[in-house]
């Protein structure tokens, strides 16, 4: 039910703005004061800075590449649109507000509460390691140091204390939120009689004439029009087709798994159980000394029985997480203890038991229990791998030499695709019935409107010229001509006698529908304590019994005081609806937990405060977009991958 209400927060009566407030966690903002730098070209400026087409491209590439390592199987072409990257540009243009307005407000963060949040904050969990350090290889795999890190935390932290005050303190009075949720979530009473068009369809039998005044009639000719389409060539420079002409000898990839032995080796992990007599490395000498006599006492039992270091842990160990377990802490890899534990842990044979190791949590004795990894996978068994891995690394190198001279050679020899056919040993591919816009199931280069649009580009089309190169993909670009054209052409109406019928029957139909309901209506107007005959209905905005938005809106949209009332309600083709709404009654008794509705009210209050104060702040930074220069960069950029 509640879904229902944060779907529709808009129909609430003070018009409330629900906006998602965006995080800013690894989002990749730049520096506010390097915002000059990159391309010239200017699309909007915060605080007299520009944001160039360079960096909407690059922050739209960063979205598009974040979104795909974490969902690998979400469609590139959900990228590849104006909308997608207007939401990038807005989204940018949020942070340079954010960020200057930060800097205004001299909103810092220090390195203690930074540090604080790194080591207790969940969402940081899977990036921290075991001591509390960071785990940069995580890091680097999304592309960033532990210095680049730390920076854009800072930055986050500083940013979202610029909204935290507005969001954290809006809110309405309890009467406001129960009046608004009383109108939200409201039922009416009502007495509905439907007049629908396909009734009346049976009864038409439009003429010659109709049919050829509805087919001529200048609105309705583009609904019978052929679209204009292509028969086109096209040329590929990519990956795949580098790949090709690459021959690999056996003593490379003999060299490349010898020099990348590491990636074929099962990393080694050690199982450990530990007794732990804790001792902070900030404590005085004293006290650290006794503990240590502790753990040395515990050896010395220990060596007396070694059966029972479970039992001795489980009495004795201050580590309260392995405690309970008898001292085990599983199966670990290096780097995920601190050095010292880990030296001794690797240096022992399983059974082997330690003396007391001093870490600067305190003093262990550690037992090793067990190990695995470590093995090597033989050559040939990875020899495929290694020829696969070999090759994509000299593809992706021989097309970044061939990309420049590829869009050169397209450009400059505009007359013919074979040139860089020859040059480069690619093969021609053909398709006919292009059209503007992507075929349904379309795949590849003629999936990308940019491509498209290249083609049928008044350059190409009039002069018979190659298209420029066009990135279609990551390290894909393709170039094409069109071989023959067909202009777009309005269909004989023999062709299209069928859909011209049915279109004109609806027409005809959805009319006789419409004036007969009009005429229900203005007779129960004139007697309005008629009985309709019909069962009244409860309707809420949680329950339309599927009437649809216009019978439903016109519904509730009644004015209480004026009930009971009788409304027409145009349904457009589906034809008319004649409502009696005759009382209002309480909520709707799906709404069982109201403290939930109120809370959720209380927060898309909050929010449109946010939007509001956000809305005043872009006004105070002097935000300006060149909508010339958005509108002329509309065209999609490539999302990553084929």
């Amino acid at each position: 039910m509640f879904d229902f209400f944060r779907k529709h927060m808009r129909l609430f009566q003070f018009a409330l703005v629900v906006l998602i407030v965006p995080s800013f966690v690894f989002l990749g903002v730049q520096g506010y004061h390097g915002m000059g730098e990159g391309a010239r070209l200017s699309v909007a400026k915060v605080a007299g800075h520009s944001i160039t087409q360079a960096e909407w491209d690059e922050s739209h590439r960063e979205q598009v590449e974040r979104v795909r390592r974490q969902n690998p199987e979400v469609d590139p072409k959900l990228f590849d649109s104006p909308q997608a990257r207007q939401q990038t540009l807005d989204l940018l243009i949020r942070q340079r507000v954010m960020l200057a307005t930060a800097e205004q407000l001299h909103l810092t963060t220090t390195d203690d509460r930074l540090q604080r949040l790194f080591a207790t904050d969940p969402q940081f969990a899977s990036i921290r390691n075991p001591d509390g350090s960071v785990n940069k290889d995580l890091l680097a795999a999304q592309g960033m140091s532990s210095d680049m890190f730390a920076r854009r935390l800072r930055q986050d932290l500083s940013v979202n204390q610029v909204l935290l005050g507005v969001s954290a303190t809006g809110f309405p009075s309890a009467a406001a939120a129960d009046q608004t949720l009383d109108a939200f979530f409201q039922q009416r009473e009502v007495v509905l009689q439907r007049f629908e068009a396909s009734s009346y369809a049976s009864r038409l039998q439009p003429t010659e004439a109709d049919l050829e005044a509805y087919y001529k009639d200048p609105v309705h000719a583009p609904q019978f029009q052929a679209p204009e389409q292509a028969s086109i060539e096209y040329v590929v420079l990519d990956l795949d087709a580098m790949g090709q002409q690459i021959t690999i000898s056996e003593e490379d990839l003999s060299r490349y798994y010898t020099e990348n032995a590491a990636r074929y080796t099962t990393p080694e992990e050690r199982r450990a159980s530990h007794i732990l007599i804790a001792a902070d490395k900030s404590l005085p000498a004293a006290e650290r000394e006794k503990a240590k006599a502790k753990a040395e006492a515990l050896l010395a039992e220990l060596a007396k029985n070694p059966d029972g270091f479970a039992e001795l842990a489980r009495k004795n160990s201050q580590d309260p997480g392995s405690a309970v377990k008898g001292g085990d802490l599983d199966f670990f890899g290096r780097g995920a203890m601190v050095k010292p534990f880990e030296d001794v842990a690797y240096g022992l044979k399983v059974g082997e038991t330690s003396g007391v190791v001093e870490t600067d949590f305190g003093y262990h004795i550690i037992r090793l229990t067990d190990k695995r990894g470590g093995d090597k996978r033989s050559f040939d068994s990875v020899r495929s791998e290694i020829e696969t891995e070999v090759r994509r690394q000299l593809a992706q190198q021989k097309f970044s030499e061939a990309a420049a001279d590829f869009t050169n050679m397209v450009y400059e020899q505009s007359d013919s695709l074979k040139p860089v056919l020859d040059k480069y040993k690619l093969v021609l591919k053909t398709a006919q019935g292009v059209t503007r816009l992507p075929a349904p199931g379309a795949a590849g280069p003629l999936a990308s409107t940019k491509f498209l649009d290249a083609l049928f580009s008044n350059d190409v089309l009039r002069n018979k010229r190659n298209t420029d190169a066009v990135e279609t993909a990551a390290n894909q670009l393709v170039s094409g001509r069109v071989v023959q054209y067909e202009a777009a052409h309005a269909r004989p109406l023999a062709e299209v006698r069928d859909q011209v019928r049915a279109r004109v029957v609806g027409t005809q139909a959805a009319a006789l529908a419409q004036a007969e309901g009009k005429a229900r209506l203005a007779a129960l107007q004139q007697t309005p304590q008629t009985d309709m005959g019909i069962e009244p209905r409860r309707i809420s905005r949680l329950q339309t019994q599927e009437l649809g938005k216009a019978i439903t809106s016109a519904v509730l949209g009644v004015d209480p005081k004026t009930l009971p009332a009788l409304v027409g309600i145009d349904l457009g083709p589906e034809g008319y609806a004649v409502a009696k709404v005759q009382k209002v009654i309480g909520r709707d008794p799906v709404v069982a937990d109201a403290a939930e509705a109120r809370a959720q009210y209380q927060q898309a209050w909050a929010d449109a405060e946010t939007q509001a104060y956000y809305s005043a702040l872009k006004v105070r930074l002097k935000v300006q977009i060149d909508a010339k220069a958005v509108a002329k960069s509309a065209a999609p950029e490539p999302a990553a991958g084929p």
